[in-house]
C-alpha cells in the first residue's frame, strides 16, 4: 500500500476548501464587508492589516470594534504589542495553522486588509531570506536617524538598484529591509528574491473593494475627524515616548507625534494624516492592480460578491 506524506493528505484535505481574500484601500469599508461575508459562509476571519496587529493602536489603526469582533471569531487582531517583534514570515507560518483549523470546521476562510506583503506571504509564501545582525541593523537605523528616509533611498539605489525601482520608497522598513540582507549576504535584495510561489493546498479567491476617488477620499476625511473624536489624540500622546518603535511609523501617529514635538500645530498635522492616507490608498491600489486573477466590486455589492465567491470554478 502507498504510503501517503503529511503534505499529500492536507492536499487531498483542503483542496476543495477556500480562502476568500478581501482586500482594498483603506477606509473603503472592508471590515464590515469581511464580518457579513464571514457570518454568511459561517466561518471566521484572518487579518492581513499588519497596523490592527498591535493592541495598543486601536483607535489609530481603525480596528475592528468590540461588536464586530463578537459576531466574528478574528485572528491576528490585537494578538502582539508594540514591543513585540514580528515579521512576514512568522505570520505565513501562524496563519497557515489557523487555516487549518479553520478548513477543518468550514469550507471558507475570509483573509482581510490593507496590507499586500501579508495577503501575498500567505497565498504564495515568501522567500526564507536571512535576519541581520544587531549590528548591522543599528548602522541603518543610526543612517536613517542622521540622513532620513532620502538616506535610505540612496543608499539602496546605490546597492541594489533594480530594487530600488520596485520598492515602495515611502516605506523606511522595506528600504531598510533590502539593505539588511545586503549587508548580511553581500547579495542584493532583488537577485535573493527568487519569487517563486509555493503551491497552498486551498483554493484561493481574490476580491477588491474600491470606491470613485472622490467618494473614497471623503470616506478617509471623515474617519480621521471620527478618530480625532474616539480619542486619537490622547492615545498619541499616550505612545508618545515610544515613538522610536517600528510599530510607531505609521500613518496617523508619526503626524501627531511631530505635533508633540512642537514641529507642526495640530490642525497642519491633523490635516497631514488626511494627506497621507490618502497617498497611502493609492499606492494600496497600485499593488493591488498586479493581482490578474482578482474581481473588483463595490462594496455595496454584496450579492455580486457572494455569487462570485460561491461560484465553482
Amino acid at each position: 500500500m502507498k504510503r501517503i506524506s503529511a503534505r499529500d493528505l492536507m492536499r487531498t484535505t483542503f483542496k476543495d476548501k477556500t480562502l476568500i481574500v478581501l482586500t482594498g484601500p483603506t477606509a473603503v469599508g472592508k471590515t464590515d464587508l469581511s464580518v457579513d461575508i464571514a457570518h454568511e459562509l459561517n466561518t471566521e476571519i484572518l487579518s492581513a492589516d499588519a497596523r490592527q496587529f498591535y493592541r495598543e493602536l486601536k483607535i489609530g489603526t481603525a480596528a475592528p470594534e468590540d461588536f464586530h469582533l463578537q459576531k466574528i471569531k478574528h485572528h491576528f487582531v490585537g494578538h502582539l504589542s508594540i514591543f513585540d517583534y514580528y515579521n512576514v514570515s512568522l505570520f505565513e507560518q501562524q496563519a497557515l495553522k489557523v487555516l487549518e483549523t479553520v478548513f477543518q470546521k468550514t469550507d471558507y476562510a475570509v483573509l482581510t486588509g490593507g496590507s499586500g506583503l501579508y495577503i501575498d506571504t500567505l497565498c504564495h509564501g515568501i522567500d526564507q531570506l536571512p535576519d541581520a545582525e544587531p549590528e548591522v541593523r543599528q548602522r541603518i537605523k543610526q543612517v536613517h536617524a542622521k540622513e532620513g528616509i532620502d538616506g535610505l533611498r540612496q543608499w539602496i539605489k546605490k546597492i541594489d538598484p533594480a530594487y530600488y525601482r520596485q520598492v515602495d520608497l515611502a516605506n523606511p522598513n522595506r528600504i531598510k529591509r533590502g539593505i539588511e540582507v545586503f549587508l548580511s549576504t553581500g547579495t542584493p535584495f532583488s537577485e535573493l528574491r527568487k519569487k517563486q510561489y509555493k503551491e497552498r493546498p486551498f483554493q484561493i479567491k481574490r476580491v477588491i473593494i474600491n470606491r470613485e476617488r472622490e467618494e473614497l477620499f471623503s470616506r478617509i476625511n471623515r474617519r480621521v475627524d471620527l478618530m480625532v473624536e474616539q480619542g486619537l489624540i490622547e492615545e498619541a500622546i499616550g505612545l508618545f515616548r515610544y515613538r522610536h518603535l517600528n510599530a510607531l511609523n505609521t500613518v496617523g501617529y508619526k503626524e501627531l507625534f511631530s505635533w508633540i514635538s512642537n514641529c507642526w500645530y495640530l490642525k497642519t498635522a491633523l490635516e497631514k494624516i488626511k494627506t497621507n492616507s490618502r497617498r497611502y490608498a493609492k499606492r494600496q491600489l497600485t499593488w493591488f492592480k498586479r493581482y490578474e486573477d482578482a474581481r473588483w466590486f463595490h462594496p455595496d455589492d454584496k450579492k455580486e460578491i457572494m455569487d462570485y465567491i460561491r461560484k465553482k470554478p
